[in-house]
């Protein structure tokens, strides 16, 4: 399966995803295209082959991180002051695209527009709040997990934040993309 990564647009037929969790495909169809085209608040990319069929998404939006809530080995590089990062909000894949590479290949696409903001308007690194079930996915790519600030969702389970600083990709630690795909 060939695919190439673009951003979401209006005509995109989304409503045959399904990644397995609920709570991201609904994200998907109802509100992906909403937070672009309308509240301008997020970009949605997604991974496709040549026949139009979305394996995968990632949406991700500007964000910042206070250095504090970091490893006393990342604040050193920081200032005191909240810093910006992109943040990845949503990354998922269809379940018949599983395996196939898609997840690694968005996650390259974010870890590449990390780097863009970071030279045009600046970026410290990227944030995730893994699902549970994703974040070894993470921590087998270099991500460190957070200790979460505040909040319960009640009774569904906790998303561990983590981040990864950029720079760790400019000082030659390589990120391995190639394992399983994961969602977040």
């Amino acid at each position: 399966m060939t695919l190439k990564v673009r951003r979401l647009e209006r005509e995109d037929d989304r409503s045959a995803f399904r990644s397995g969790n609920v709570d991201l495909d609904r994200f998907f169809v109802r509100y992906a295209g909403q937070n672009q085209f309308r509240h301008h608040i997020a970009t949605t990319y997604i991974a496709i082959d040549a026949s139009g069929f979305i394996a995968g998404f990632a949406t991700v939006t500007a964000s910042e991180i206070a250095a504090a809530t970091l490893p006393a080995s990342k604040r050193k590089r920081l200032p005191r002051y909240p810093v910006p990062v992109l943040r990845l909000a949503r990354l998922a894949v269809h379940e018949r695209a599983k395996g196939r590479g898609a997840g690694s290949l968005l996650l390259r696409s974010v870890l590449v527009l990390a780097q863009q903001m970071a030279e045009e308007i600046g970026c410290a690194g990227v944030l995730v709040d893994a699902k549970p079930e994703a974040v070894a996915f993470y921590e087998r790519l270099g991500f460190l997990p957070l200790d979460p600030v505040a909040g319960q969702l009640g009774d569904r389970p906790e998303p561990r934040p983590m981040f990864l600083e950029l720079a760790e990709l400019r000082e030659g630690t390589r990120v391995r993309t190639g394992q399983p795909d994961a969602s977040s």
